[in-house]
């Protein structure tokens, strides 16, 4: 199960960033183990020391507990803590260029909107009501 490492980021940030979409998709909730540094240095072919330090930042923003002799442990509250960070980075560091992209090609609300994952992307407009049918009508 290899996985493609981005040059853009150290690989430590890059296992870190992975296990906070876990923990945001839910896959990893509160009181859930992590898995071992060992599985995890095997699963993906990466140093130890380098799981062990994306860990270590997990531990250090809060996310993730060491108990001795057991693992470490999702936090209670660390998807809303989670959320609430990646919510202002999101709106201040990735949404002013989206916006600025989506100024600049003329995109109506419309046009994002079916374009988004899940919606019907087809450009014809929703069908016209019918009208009801009397039976006065028919003759």
């Amino acid at each position: 199960m290899g996985r493609e490492w981005n040059d853009s980021q150290p690989i430590y940030r890059q296992l870190r960033d992975l296990v906070v979409a876990m923990i945001l998709d839910r896959v990893l909730k509160e009181g859930d183990p992590l898995p071992s540094v060992r599985t995890v240095a095997a699963e993906y072919r990466v140093n130890p020391l380098t799981v062990l330090k994306a860990y270590q930042q997990l531990v250090e923003e809060g996310l993730v507990e060491t108990r001795r002799g057991l693992g470490m442990f999702i936090n209670a509250g660390a998807r809303d803590l989670l959320l609430q960070g990646e919510r202002q980075r999101f709106l201040g560091d990735e949404w002013p260029r989206i916006s600025e992209t989506i100024r600049r090609l003329g995109l109506t609300e419309e046009e994002l909107l079916r374009a988004a994952p899940g919606e019907q992307a087809s450009d014809a407009a929703p069908p016209e009501p019918v009208p009801p049918h009397s039976p006065e009508e028919e003759r």
